[in-house]
């Protein structure tokens, strides 16, 4: 079973950065990932996604030029590490952000998720 772990959310300034990051607990190395949000009242929707290799990328248009995904992957050890670098936050981008993992589809839809980590920005 695939553990997602989050960490890095917090309160920020409008205008300020944010850096979140997803621990996998196994060697997810070939699952595409990605980074979705959900604010009260709203859906839950994608964010950024990176396929496996780290070839492809997605944003929404919403984080276009402001957010940037990466990953850390190892294939010979259970390393994979999912990052989200948030510059020029709006108070829109207030949300729970989750990570997610898909070992078949890009842009995933994840199998595995992540319990969230809380994003909140001010004024």
């Amino acid at each position: 079973q695939v553990q997602l772990v989050e960490s890095g959310g917090g309160l920020v300034q409008a205008g300020g950065s944010l850096m979140l990051s997803c621990a996998a607990s196994e060697r997810t190395f070939n699952y595409a990932m990605g980074w979705f949000r959900q604010a009260p009242g709203k859906e839950r929707e994608i964010v950024a996604a990176i396929d496996w290799a780290g070839d492809r990328a997605y944003y929404a248009d919403s984080v276009q030029g402001r957010f940037t995904i990466m990953r850390d992957v190892a294939t010979n050890v259970v390393r994979n590490i999912l990052y989200l670098q948030m510059n020029n936050l709006k108070p829109e981008d207030s949300a729970v952000y989750y990570c997610g993992a898909d070992r078949h589809r890009y842009p995933p839809t994840p199998d595995y998720w992540g319990q969230g980590t809380q994003v909140t920005v001010s004024t």
